[in-house]
């Protein structure tokens, strides 16, 4: 094929963030595989023989071959057509609405309103400022209000919605392909990770271990690694996907969202993995709806997590959505918030260290 123009069309199998559904790119190259081409929107595929990747806003997303040709004229033609089409699928212009909120679904309050896209508050330890993330770098908002301030991340960027703060309040984590920890004053990040995609999503309470989302062959499971970097250790085998890990505050246990009983639910396993065949793993939640990112209150009372339509796919962003809150002792489910909003809103942890209050994002369209 060296010389000649080939067409490739290659289809991601996770959505990407920013975008409104998964990603299908058509593209041209005069080579054989593997090499990385890049696209539009500052995406990139990755080209293997067998397994194509494609590369956006810092995350290695895992695709499928749609379609190989060798034809020119509709090389052309398909390469002309991934303008549009990926152009449609590009997030549409909203404002975000940094909002805190009672646990009890009162008291709502926006802290700080952008145009910029805004996603996924932790709350610090101190209980003094949310840590968001907004155009691939991490910035800090305090909780009384203000300016958004920049974390200095050296030369890592493309930084996404996947980040947290230690125990303590000395460390952030953070994933851009990789997974990397820093000082909260800022610095230079010292890469946790070897191998991509891994999403970060949880810190255990003795701030021993990272929990993590990640792509291992063919399916996302979950795994923990060291804080100082070293082997990683499989939590689940499933092998339907698994995603969002977050630790209780006594480190006993790891909540999660899978889809390994067809639709998206809340489980949990011990906090050093479900064991064989998963055996371990326990379903939270069974209704009718898809269910994402679960998160535990530091005092052990509540999960706080996002309700999709049922038979949504992923995560997507502009959606209408629900936020419910759980009572870890009766199992009771109660509706807090509906809202417009999905990706961005709560992927991580975002509870305020007295549990009587979290934040999240809402999004208005423009």
């Amino acid at each position: 094929m060296k010389g000649r123009l080939a067409a490739y069309w290659v289809s991601a199998t996770r959505e990407l963030p920013g975008l409104s559904g998964p990603a299908s790119i058509w593209f041209t190259a005069l080579k054989r595989p593997p090499f990385v081409v890049p696209t539009f929107f500052g995406a990139s595929a990755r080209i293997e023989p067998e397994s194509p990747s494609i590369d956006w806003r810092g995350k290695s997303v895992s695709g499928h071959w749609l379609s190989r040709t060798r034809y020119p004229s509709l090389a052309v033609t398909l390469a002309l057509l991934t303008l549009t089409l990926f152009a449609q699928q590009q997030r549409a212009p909203t404002t975000s609405h940094i909002t805190l909120m009672n646990a009890d679904g009162k008291g709502e309050k926006v802290i700080y309103s952008s145009p910029e896209l805004f996603e996924a508050p932790n709350w610090s330890p101190d209980g003094k400022y949310l840590l968001l993330n907004s155009r691939g770098k991490l910035w800090k908002l305090a909780v009384s209000g203000g300016e958004p301030q920049q974390v200095d991340t050296g030369t890592v960027d493309r930084i996404n919605n996947d980040h947290g703060i230690s125990a303590d309040g000395k460390w952030f984590a953070i994933s851009a392909g990789q997974m990397y920890v820093l000082p909260s004053t800022g610095g230079t990040p010292k890469q946790v990770t070897q191998l991509t995609p891994s999403y970060y999503h949880g810190w255990s309470p003795d701030g021993r271990w990272l929990a993590y989302c990640a792509k291992r062959g063919d399916n996302f499971d979950l795994y923990r690694i060291p804080v100082d970097g070293g082997a990683e250790q499989r939590l689940t085998t499933h092998a339907q996907y698994d995603d969002g890990p977050d630790y209780t505050r006594d480190g006993q246990w790891i909540y999660f969202n899978s889809l390994r009983t067809g639709s998206w639910d809340v489980w949990r396993i011990p906090a050093d993995g479900a064991g064989v065949d998963d055996a371990k793993a326990e379903r939270i939640t069974s209704d009718e709806l898809e269910d994402w990112f679960p998160h535990p209150s530091p005092n052990g009372r509540y999960l706080v997590f996002v309700s999709f339509p049922k038979g949504t796919v992923g995560h997507p962003a502009n959606q209408n959505v629900i936020l419910r809150r759980m009572d870890r002792k009766s199992g009771q489910i109660i509706e807090l918030k509906k809202l417009f909003g999905g990706q961005g809103t709560i992927n991580v942890n975002s509870w305020s260290p007295d549990s009587k209050r979290f934040a999240f994002v809402r999004y208005e369209l423009r």
